[in-house]
């Protein structure tokens, strides 16, 4: 059998489980509560794994390994911090915090829980903009990662990827919500982790084994096997936070804290999502090496889609060919619940007061998610840049305006409504300018963007401590 029909076959299963999924999910999707959220009743497994899919997505597969392939082995720490600071550390300080407290506030967004827990429709609404706006840009780097498979895997013009992929997230998505993602992204975890696990332990037999890899890419030039090696060390470092700490803000992610049974589950997910997380370094292990196997590549992005061809069997490839698929559709559907639930709960109802109830509430959520996915698969056409480097832009602005006011939400009772909304511009219009000036000294957008977030949230708070308020007469 050839690539080509191995690829066929696999998709078209693949692909029929997923729709199976989605129609499925429909009974279970009544209410506004259960199309956003699942209405609160996912376990640690799925939970976890869900978690693995969304942030791992293809953006990690193929992005990660063009990365490892421009930069060299420097690279895996960008996984390994992941592991530690997105996953492990994520869980243990936000998990409970989170389940708790959007249940007190009777939230289901995180642009929901700034706009109750400070008392402002304006931190609200300002949150949910900059999440619609901006992961409109992390989707279109996810249709890319997929788009970018297709092309090379099954000989597809990149359009056909990106409607191919694009459609079917949509269709499982605006059927059966949130339980649909959740449930289509621990099947796509189990696949991503496979055949990774797969095209690892393929490269290294390509390679003569790991030890002789290395001396192979040390030939070609140390720097791809010393670190921080070509990327220096600033970029290296802010690169990593922006990918891992930056997950603390990033709202499809934290919404699986909102989802989760209890806080009783929370201690098996975080075991389950360290374990399942550490798939993120092969991407980067496997990019650097294909320098060896496949040098010369002019687009990096291309480097594992063209590994996975030289090392693997038809069928092998396939499976691969799912993973990445898997991985990007896990993302693109989580990004549309998040995004249709902020512009309808947090914006239309609460920030302009049209309220919405039962059928009406999910069909407007139905309708948003079919909407933004078109029209992310429109932009994600013609594409600009490297996979990563949108993915890192996107990154930095959303968690520089929600990361400090999140952490303070949950931990400091004393941060002030002003302080909140002054904290989330500043921080939004720092990463935004630092990245257009192209980011000095080497540091990341989000470095810069959290950091002046972090000021301002304490300044303007302490600010308004001073003020003497007016007596009253």
């Amino acid at each position: 059998m050839t690539l080509l029909q191995a690829c066929i076959a696999v998709l078209f299963m693949y692909v029929a489980v997923l729709m199976g999924v989605g129609i499925w999910s429909v009974r279970r999707t009544q209410s506004a509560s259960d199309f956003i959220l699942g209405g609160r009743t996912i376990g640690p497994w799925v939970t976890a794994l869900s978690y693995i899919a969304v942030y791992f997505s293809s953006v990690l597969i193929i992005g990660g390994g063009a990365f490892g392939y421009k930069f060299g082995m420097a690279t895996i720490w960008i996984g390994a911090i992941n592991v530690l600071v997105g996953c492990t550390l994520c869980w243990i300080f936000l998990g409970k915090r989170v389940r708790e407290m959007t249940e007190h506030y009777g939230v289901r967004t995180m642009s929901g829980f700034f706009a109750r827990r400070f008392n402002s429709p304006a931190a609200g609404i300002y949150s949910a903009a900059v999440a619609f706006l901006f992961l409109i840009i992390y989707n279109v780097s996810v249709v890319k990662g997929m788009a970018n498979a297709f092309e090379v895997l099954m000989d597809l013009p990149y359009w056909g990827g990106v409607l191919i992929s694009g459609l079917v997230i949509i269709f499982y998505v605006v059927l059966g919500g949130y339980m649909a993602v959740v449930w289509t992204s621990f099947i796509q975890a189990w696949v991503m982790i496979v055949s990774l696990v797969l095209l690892l332990f393929k490269t290294f037999d390509a390679v003569g084994g790991i030890g002789a890899g290395m001396e192979k890419l040390a030939a070609i030039g140390p720097q791809y096997v010393h670190t921080p090696g070509v990327w220096g060390w600033a970029g290296l470092f802010s690169f990593s936070l922006v990918v891992s700490l930056g997950v603390w803000g990033m709202p499809q992610m934290i919404i699986r804290f909102y989802s989760i049974k209890d806080t009783k589950t929370l201690r098996l997910g975080t075991v389950i999502v360290t374990l399942g997380a550490t798939i993120a370094i092969i991407p980067y292990l496997v990019g650097a090496l294909t320098r060896v196997l496949i040098p010369g590549l002019e687009n990096p992005d291309l480097a594992i889609p063209k590994l996975v061809a030289m090392v693997l069997s038809p069928w092998q490839a396939a499976l691969l060919l799912a993973g990445v698929v898997a991985a990007g559709m896990s993302t693109f559907a989580g990004v549309l619940i998040i995004m249709s639930s902020s512009l309808i709960t947090d914006v239309y109802e609460h920030g302009l007061k049209r309220k919405l109830t039962g059928p009406k509430e999910v069909f407007a959520n139905r309708a948003v998610s079919a909407a933004v996915g078109l029209i992310s698969l429109v932009i994600a056409l013609k594409p600009p840049a490297l996979i990563l480097v949108l993915t890192g832009f996107a990154w930095a602005v959303i968690a520089s305006t929600n990361l400090w006011p999140l952490i303070f939400g949950l931990y400091w009772k004393g941060a002030s409504k002003a302080g909140v909304v002054a904290s989330m511009v500043a921080g939004s219009l720092t990463a935004i300018l630092w990245t257009w000036a192209k980011k000095p000294f080497g540091i990341d957008g989000f470095i810069a963007g959290s950091l002046a977030s972090l000021a301002v949230l304490l300044a303007v708070t302490a600010a308004a401590r001073r003020t003497p308020q007016p007596r009253r007469t």
